[in-house]
């Protein structure tokens, strides 16, 4: 439906001699002549059906039917201004992308690839922020984030051990887009296992310290849960904030550490090694997220494609990546 508007032009004109109380002022503030002014309200007036202004000597005054009209059209206008500002304000956003991703992920998978996808994207400067708490994408904390976590309403085996992880704090328009499985593996510094013996099974590694994880407190207890297991009252409890802080700890050889293997892949056999595998993945994955609005923004756009080919190799390397 065509909207009833008058000239944009004249409107301006009019707002400009009403908030000034002058035609020659509001003509100097617009760039244009005074009799341009003149003219533009008239012909609103005319559109109008109605006097807006009363033409004294040296100055005009609004009508009582102007200044109401004044009122709703400078309201108008403040909010067209306002989208305006803030339509270029994101606009010139566009060539930044804010990440929210947990800080193992950031360390140990994420910067080291984050160059491929710079040099793909020249154009577009990437800012990241860690955290482990669930991101709120609705108040744009984040344009995209990386998280661990279990799907609303997707069942899981009872055997898995668990994430009490939030990946966001409200899922109201959020796309989230698979990256890979979270399995959990035990990764021990080589000189550690010389005092202790080779692991080969899941009940030798009770006979190490372990490492636990204060992210991820069940870990432990869930991934020997699955063997049957578990660990020795009374045992000495050894417990780092994140991930990053327990892999440092089992490569330092202070025990062995139970750590998702997608954050192994630099390091090498001299200085962790994983004594046994695990087909297990946990009671969740790893997702990236956006609102599902924001998917086509060209900056989202492009790095929704690149980690998922990022995500793709590590499952068909099937290495911990």
């Amino acid at each position: 439906m065509r909207r009833v508007l008058p000239s944009m032009i004249a409107l301006s004109a009019f707002e400009a001699a009403g908030r000034l109380g002058s035609f020659s002022a509001a003509a100097e503030e617009l760039f244009v002549t005074q009799g341009a002014i003149s003219r533009q309200i008239r012909g609103l007036e005319e559109y109008l059906g109605t006097k807006l202004f009363i033409r004294l000597t040296r100055r005009v005054e609004l009508t009582p039917a102007g200044e109401m009209y004044l009122r709703e059209i400078q309201q108008a206008l403040d909010h067209v201004e306002r989208a305006t500002v803030n339509f270029k304000t994101r606009e010139s956003r566009h060539s930044i992308l804010t990440i929210s991703v947990l800080p193992s992920v950031a360390s140990f998978w994420l910067m080291s690839r984050l160059d491929s996808f710079t040099q793909q994207n020249p154009s577009i400067e990437t800012r990241i922020l860690t955290s482990i708490r669930a991101v709120d994408l609705q108040s744009n904390e984040a344009d995209v984030a990386i998280r661990v976590g279990a799907l609303p309403g997707k069942i899981y085996d009872a055997r898995q051990p668990r994430i009490d992880l939030d990946m966001v704090s409200n899922w109201r328009g959020v796309n989230a887009e698979p990256l890979f499985d979270d399995v959990l593996v035990p990764v021990v510094s080589p000189k550690l296992l010389d005092p202790f013996g080779p692991v080969n099974e899941p009940a030798d590694l009770l006979r190490l310290p372990l490492i636990h994880t204060a992210s991820r407190t069940h870990a432990w207890r869930d991934w020997l849960g699955i063997y049957g297991l578990h660990e020795p009252p009374g045992k000495e409890r050894i417990e780092y904030g994140h991930f990053f802080m327990a892999i440092e700890a089992a490569r330092k050889g202070q025990g062995v550490a139970l750590v998702p293997s997608i954050l192994l892949s630099r390091f090498s056999p001299e200085e962790l090694v994983t004594p046994l595998r695990s087909d297990t993945p946990s009671a969740g994955s790893y997702y990236l997220l956006m609102l599902a609005d924001r998917a086509r923004e060209p900056q989202c756009a492009a790095f929704c494609s690149w980690i998922k080919e990022q995500a793709a190799q590590v499952q068909a390397a099937g290495v911990e990546a």
